[in-house]
């Protein structure tokens, strides 16, 4: 289960920009660090790591909506990814994606009525070899197959 995430806060946003300004790739780093705190990069905290980093803001905002990971609103409590690379779709990721968005009643990211589950894409876990892959709450699930991922949706759901 993901953990708690605090409210938006312009104090508590500029305290970890200022932790982690002066690091390598630091764009990445407090976007990262922002949504673990906050469950997603609030759009007022896009100005702020721009001017913190002396960067326009649509270059930070071009790196937010580059990498799938960073979302615009809070997580669910818990996050199941669905590999949507070509050797998980081609080894049978569409039928179950789509079985997973009917029993969530959610389209990949999305996020359920009672907040409890967040189904998103993911680019490749590195197990597409025979079957499909995913991820719920940080723990990688390989050869999925129509029972295991009711069994995933399930338990993403509890």
């Amino acid at each position: 289960m993901t953990a708690p995430y605090e409210p938006w806060d312009a104090t508590r946003g500029a305290e970890i920009i200022a932790e982690h300004t002066g690091l390598e790739g630091a764009t990445l780093v407090i976007l990262h660090a922002l949504q673990e705190t906050f469950g997603h990069v609030p759009e007022p905290a896009i100005p702020m790591v721009a001017s913190a980093l002396n960067l326009s803001r649509a270059e930070v905002y071009g790196v937010f909506t580059f990498y799938h990971d960073f979302r615009k609103r809070p997580a669910g409590r818990h996050v199941l990814k669905l590999c949507r690379a070509e050797a998980c779709q081609a080894a049978g990721g569409e039928v179950l994606a789509a079985r997973a968005e009917a029993r969530l009643g959610v389209a990949l990211g999305d996020t359920t009525a009672d907040q409890r589950v967040t189904l998103e894409p993911i680019y490749c876990l590195g197990l597409c070899a025979t079957a499909p892959s995913a991820m719920l709450d940080g723990r990688v699930v390989g050869r999925l197959d129509e029972a295991r991922i009711d069994a995933l949706v399930a338990e993403a759901q509890r």
